[in-house]
């Protein structure tokens, strides 16, 4: 892995953002673990440069809807765009890339 941590489940590659005027295709590295402390799956990554998206966030969109050419989705919250005018964007709950499965023995 390359990604952000060690211990975290990864996805880079083509997203779909849906934005309240439609969807735009971009490319992102995603990462993200389940938290024992919160006891939920907790994601975080950049969203590579869009106009789209730069404008979206402008006019005041923060929340988002992530998906992958796989059809998980999930829901973040855009950041300020970095250096590069992408943005960073983080989310809690389902993620939208795969996961292991995870049983709890009692």
């Amino acid at each position: 892995m390359s990604g952000f941590d060690d211990g975290e489940e990864e996805y880079r590659g083509p997203v779909t953002v849906t934005l309240p005027d439609g969807e735009i295709e971009v490319d992102a590295h995603l990462a993200g673990h389940f938290s024992p402390l919160t006891g939920d799956y907790r994601w975080k990554g950049r969203l590579s440069a869009h106009p789209g998206v730069t404008a979206a966030f402008e006019s005041g969109v923060r929340t988002v809807r992530v998906r992958t050419p796989d059809g998980h989705e999930g829901t973040g919250d855009l950041d300020e765009p970095n250096l590069w005018g992408g943005h960073p964007i983080s989310g809690a709950g389902p993620p939208p890339f795969s996961v292991p499965d995870v049983t709890i023995d009692d």
